[in-house]
């Protein structure tokens, strides 16, 4: 039996506080903590797939279902259906979206946590760290409701968070695994191939590994990523004709009612609110959260605390080539982000820019003279989620 000093509760008091934000939200909000989403597409369509269909039996008009060859399909990648459907044998219709959220998330606070006590972090200013990482940000107002946008974005959050770790625990077959799953809640993430394969090559690399001892490990979770890629195109395929298309071009504000989906014209309105953006109106009313988005280095803060860490870093000349390839692949993810017409819609904060945060992660964890997050780090953070925390109460779906 381990002796009782030296047990580490990080991981209980890390759960215990989200449990206990979760509660207090939900009380507030007067909004189920574990119950089904409203909006369930992901449910309707594993629900669908027992009966054997690929689209759903019906129109759900409050649903962004695609509409091809007068068949409503859902419109977003399946991964989150895969996680649903033995739910579905247990629940029905009510599969307990709400909770699941929340599970991913904190899922991925646990494992960034283990991953920082391994690089030297204490318990305290690791789980502090691993805290204010996932919940200093938009991702904690997409944790009160499994809603089909959140659903996937939560859970592509996890599966990237977990291929990183995994990564740096040198475990790269689970790792390249999880990253291709995570493809299929958010299709943008495949560019997270880049800092991933990178770092693995660079470390093995600079450690004097030959080229074949760096890519023999690879090997198995590549061709476990491929199947996933293959599967991916060919559920596509089969319900569109193109291994590229899992719909959204066939929603009916892209498809016949003149919206364009992407565009670099999206790109100069995005930036207005997205990287410019106040998180809050003046109004007759008073001061009210705003509730189509703002500033995402406000709404997801360890990005810009990249920035900065990246700029000391050149300053310093401790800038190494793979940090300099997460920084430039989260760029270029970003401005992707930006092309699209909404980037999220009615939301609090950035949601789209939640998928940027695993690459601030990834950066902290190859910056090994950092131990703990700076005094004024986690004052910027901590006063990022009371704003969070006081705007879910104006902005939610």
């Amino acid at each position: 039996m381990t002796p009782r000093r030296t047990r580490d509760y990080t991981p209980f008091i890390l759960a215990a506080a989200m449990i206990t934000l979760w509660t207090t939200l939900h009380l507030i909000l007067g909004t189920d903590f574990f119950g089904p989403a409203f909006y369930n597409s992901y449910t309707r369509q594993a629900l669908a797939w027992r009966q054997g269909l690929l689209h759903l039996p019906e129109d759900v008009p409050y649903l962004e279902l695609a509409v091809y060859e007068d068949a409503y399909y859902v419109s977003f990648p399946p991964v989150p259906s895969v996680a649903l459907l033995p739910l579905t044998y247990l629940f029905g219709a009510d599969t307990p979206d709400n909770l699941l959220v929340k599970l991913y998330a904190l899922g991925a606070c646990l494992l960034m946590y283990q991953v920082l006590k391994r690089a030297g972090y204490s318990s305290f200013s690791g789980g502090l760290g691993a805290f204010l990482f996932c919940f200093a940000s938009s991702l904690l107002p997409m944790t009160l409701s499994g809603a089909v946008w959140y659903h996937a974005q939560v859970l592509a959050f996890f599966l990237t968070v977990a291929a990183i770790c995994l990564l740096t625990m040198d475990h790269p077959t689970s790792a390249l695994l999880l990253y291709a799953l995570s493809v299929g809640c958010r299709p943008f993430n495949a560019l997270y191939a880049l800092p991933l394969f990178f770092t693995w090559w660079a470390l093995h690399h600079r450690a004097g590994f030959a080229l074949k001892d760096t890519v023999r490990p690879l090997l198995p979770g590549i061709a476990l990523g491929l199947l996933v890629a293959f599967e991916l195109g060919w559920y596509n395929y089969v319900r569109f004709g193109n291994p590229l298309e899992f719909g959204h071009n066939y929603l009916p504000e892209f498809s016949f009612q003149g919206g364009t989906q992407f565009s670099l014209r999206h790109v100069v309105n995005n930036l207005k609110t997205f990287l410019w953006g106040a998180p809050i109106d003046v109004t007759e009313n008073g001061i009210q959260a705003k509730g189509f988005g703002f500033s995402l280095l406000l709404a997801c803060p360890t990005l810009a605390l990249m920035l900065i860490g990246a700029v000391i870093d050149l300053i310093k000349k401790r800038m190494r080539w793979e940090k300099g390839v997460v920084l430039l692949t989260c760029v270029l993810h970003a401005f992707l982000l930006l092309l699209h017409r909404t980037f999220g819609g009615y939301q609090l904060g950035a949601r789209y820019a939640v998928d940027l945060i695993p690459y601030s992660f990834f950066y902290l964890l190859l910056t090994p003279e950092k131990k703990k997050l700076h005094i004024l780090e986690c004052a910027f953070l901590f006063l990022v989620m009371a704003f969070f925390c006081w705007g879910v109460t104006q902005v939610h779906i």
